[in-house]
């Protein structure tokens, strides 16, 4: 399976194994190939074997031989979306071999429907030509000899990645044509997202059903079973990240930091976490954040509700609020006006709980991704 996605901007992302450029793309390889490999060579063995009446060994061979062309043939397909992107303007940041096949990181959406149909397209372009070549190869070469069979892997590999990619359903190529297509139509990104997200998820439905006919009439190899459960269970989770990330995307004109972040209430250092904490509820806003500020007024650190509330009853009027503090240096910042775009990239590149919201070099209040996540998903519960 192949997933073309944009990339969330973060610096701890795990693509796998770094193993070298291609065209100046960084390529690399997930730890499930190892998966991948096994099964491959395992399941086309037995067939090869039977085939060309090898020994076992060679049966082998050859069923490696054709995981080697299949990753061959998705780096291309991987190819073909990387360069078209970057022929558009749009970043790639890597391409990505797993156990399903694979996906182009790019940098951004595309801007137009027509260029996200040409983006989408060019993989399974890339596979549908290589597949052609290797059928006529395959019929050309003398039948039953070894460069027969190469030829007939690579034909296999290439039909089967460009037919199954060009299913109409998101996380697939042809789900982001279905999208370009009713982006085009709807004028509506985020619509058309979700009407193919949802095309999606009845692909994985129609997929478990032909297991199951398989399954029951015997011509699914045991082996095969859990790997093509594992194919339904990733296009529908695939099809779900691009409902919610549409829902989401929606939402983000909504965010505005003057009024998401909590209001601040500043206590000197030293101050007791009980008058700290009385001076916020008799204020004007009890939901305020406690900063802390030093001798000259500067901030330099924010109460930790949690660590505060842990603390009993009877000892905050003798611990200062230094004691349940974290330093406001330790945590990222946002300028009160930056939009909803923005704010998701710093939340992407910088994970955590809090984010300090400042105007200029004062600090006006306190992000807290809990109060984000419920402006963004109102009907998902969260846990606070």
């Amino acid at each position: 399976m192949e997933r073309t996605r944009r990339a969330p901007r973060r610096t701890d992302r795990r693509a796998g194994v770094t193993v070298g450029r291609v065209f100046g793309v960084p390529l690399h390889l997930n730890g499930s190939m190892l998966l991948l490999t096994l099964l491959v060579t395992v399941l086309y063995a037995e067939f090869a074997r039977r085939q060309l009446d090898l020994p076992q060994v060679a049966g082998y061979l050859i069923g490696f031989g054709f995981v080697v062309s299949l990753l061959g043939s998705v780096l291309l397909h991987e190819l073909g979306h990387a360069l078209t992107a970057r022929r558009y303007g749009i970043g790639v940041r890597g391409i990505t071999l797993e156990l399903l096949g694979g996906y182009t990181e790019m940098d951004r959406d595309a801007p137009s429907p027509r260029i996200d149909l040409l983006v989408s397209l060019a993989g399974p372009a890339v596979s549908a030509v290589l597949g052609v070549a290797a059928v006529a190869a395959t019929l050309a070469l003398p039948d039953r000899t070894l460069l027969n069979q190469l030829a007939f892997q690579l034909a296999v590999s290439n039909v089967i990645v460009a037919l199954f990619n060009i299913l109409p359903g998101l996380p697939l190529d042809g789900g982001r044509a279905l999208r370009a297509v009713v982006w085009a139509v709807t004028d509506d990104r985020h619509r058309a997202t979700e009407i193919a997200g949802w095309v999606g998820r009845g692909i994985a439905v129609g997929t478990v059903l032909l297991v199951a006919v398989l399954t029951v009439n015997r011509f699914l190899a045991p082996l095969a079973l859990p790997l093509m459960l594992l194919v339904a269970f990733t296009l529908w989770r695939g099809a779900g990240q691009s409902i919610r990330v549409a829902r989401v995307s929606r939402r983000l004109p909504l965010i505005d930091l003057s009024r998401l972040a909590r209001p601040v209430l500043t206590v000197p250092t030293g101050t007791p976490l009980a008058e700290a904490q009385r001076r916020r509820d008799s204020g004007p806003q009890p939901g305020a954040a406690l900063v802390v500020a030093d001798s000259t007024g500067r901030p330099i650190g924010l109460v930790d509700p949690a660590a505060a509330a842990a603390v009993p009853a009877e000892r905050r009027p003798w611990l200062a609020v230094d004691a349940v503090s974290r330093s406001l240096a330790n945590l990222s910042t946002m300028p009160v006006g930056l939009d909803g775009e923005r704010v998701m990239e710093t939340v992407q590149a910088h994970p955590g709980a809090q984010y300090v919201v400042t105007a200029g070099e004062d600090v006006v209040g306190i992000l807290h991704i809990a109060d984000l996540a419920q402006l963004l998903e109102p009907h998902r519960k969260m846990n606070t």
